[in-house]
């Protein structure tokens, strides 16, 4: 047997961490069984489904690189068949219209209180044979009266619910537009779905969409309901605990691979292994494994995941994904050191995108001022000879590599009787504007002689004025 799992996402808002997270093990149970991954898309409400919802669903599993093997399929494409299994189901008598309106129905459900029962219909409808004037009807499924419903769930275990406590579901309604537990099970049947991953929210509608399933002959897939995930302070995630939307992580500077690593192991575990790539996930990954309880969400965690896999990412296509970041502020990567080589010098430092952008402006753009503090210690009086001997020492260079580039420093700065920081901090601020950059004879390297040449005499000239006014 195929295995044949699906994601499907309701499009009424962004792809959240959860939801992500329930796609990527719906991605990895298909992928560890060479099976297929299928893409639902779930917009029968049609007050809350909107077309932006569903293109940043699309945009949130492009980005993270979980790819389908079909779909998206719609639901509101497929009302003519949602209605001909309804139909099928009234004709074999497992469906019925239901007439009750909702002061009956809300009436109905106050005796129940009253009598200390559990509110649900009490199938009053259930033998009615002919229509009632004026009321638009509802169909409801008829649930079995006697015996349970099993759902042998791979992550909860055995678990069983009582016929007698699941009264008849409405499956369609006055409109006649079908309901969601009913799309849901009319979906998986005809898309073959063997198994189903899904928050552990949708149990309880699982035992009813299993006896649909069972009125129509159709053998129920295997079941594995994910646990939620809490925010730090172990409530429900919200907005109030930072970024939710998967698309606002890859425009916050994260990785796709970085936050896969970290939602993976969100409920579940290989050993003590905390760093995975795809093809690790894929391998050792069981659904079964998975564990029950709720997961607690800690964004420092994720944030030093995002730094190790920036840290061990291919340059060049670290590049690819750093660029966007970079026009973002005005800078072509194109018209400068070339980009990949940039990020080679920042990957041991730099925690998101954001921050290896922010840092790597500078070999683009000279910077228009000084940091102050850094240029109040460093590009000072005491400092000037040494950034002129370095000038000319720059100027007589004939092999401007960063092997060449250190050697001279060190020898300028050891004919000078001073310590390499000394000249290298000066150099720093006279070159990126601060205290702070990637080792000084890679940057130079980088940069270009006559790059160096122009911002150290834009220093010295700011230096020697005093340290007043811009250095352009």
């Amino acid at each position: 047997m195929t295995v044949r799992t699906r994601f499907a996402p309701s499009p009424t808002g962004y792809l959240h961490i959860g939801g992500a997270r329930t796609a990527l093990y719906s991605w990895l149970h298909a992928r560890s069984h060479g099976g297929q991954f299928v893409l639902r898309i779930e917009d029968t409400d049609l007050e809350r489904s909107t077309p932006e919802s569903v293109q940043a669903i699309l945009d949130g599993m492009g980005w993270l690189e979980l790819d389908w093997d079909e779909g998206p399929y719609y639901q509101t494409q497929r009302f003519d068949r949602y209605r001909e299994v309804i139909g099928q189901l009234l004709d074999a008598g497992q469906a019925y219209h239901c007439y009750c309106t909702r002061e009956e129905l809300d009436a109905m459900r106050e005796e129940q209180r009253a009598r200390g029962e559990k509110p649900r219909y009490d199938g009053r409808c259930r033998h009615r044979t002919a229509p009632r004037e004026g009321v638009e009807p509802v169909v409801r499924f008829r649930s079995p009266d006697e015996g349970e419903t099993v759902v042998d769930d791979l992550i909860h275990g055995r678990v069983v619910f009582q016929n007698s406590e699941l009264d008849d579901l409405i499956i369609a309604r006055s409109d006649g537009s079908p309901t969601y537990n009913f799309c849901v099970v009319v979906d998986d049947w005809d898309m073959g779905i063997t198994d189903v991953i899904r928050g552990d929210d949708h149990l309880n509608n699982t035992p009813r969409q299993i006896q649909i399933l069972q009125a129509l002959g159709a053998t129920p897939p295997r079941y594995a309901h994910v646990p939620m995930i809490l925010g730090p302070d172990k409530q429900k995630m919200s907005k109030r605990h930072g970024a939710v939307s998967v698309v606002q992580y890859r425009d916050e500077g994260y990785l796709p691979d970085a936050l896969l690593n970290y939602l993976v192991r969100l409920g579940w575990s290989h050993g003590d292994q905390e760093v995975f790539s795809r093809e690790e996930m894929i391998r050792y990954f069981h659904i079964e494994d998975v564990n029950k309880a709720a997961s607690v969400f800690n964004p420092e965690k994720l944030l030093w995941l995002n730094a190790h896999h920036i840290k061990h990412s291919d340059p060049a296509q670290l590049a690819a994904r750093l660029r966007p970041f970079l026009q973002q502020r005005g800078v072509d990567s194109d018209a400068g050191p070339a980009l990949a080589e940039v990020v080679r010098t920042q990957q041991e430092r730099a925690r998101t995108l954001v921050e290896m952008a922010d840092n790597s402006l500078f070999f683009y753009r000279a910077p228009a001022a000084y940091e102050p503090k850094d240029a109040a210690k460093h590009l000072t009086a005491d400092a000037l000879p040494l950034l002129e001997a370095v000038q000319q020492a720059f100027e007589a260079l004939e092999d401007w590599s960063a092997p060449a580039i250190h050697e001279l420093v060190n020898r300028v700065a050891e004919a000078a009787g001073a310590k390499l920081g000394k000249l290298a901090q000066p150099l720093r601020v006279a070159i990126a504007g601060r205290a702070v950059s990637p080792p000084i004879d890679v940057t130079l390297a980088l940069l270009g002689r006559a790059e160096t040449l122009a911002r150290l005499g834009r220093a010295l000239h700011w230096a020697r004025a005093g340290g007043s006014g811009t250095n352009t």
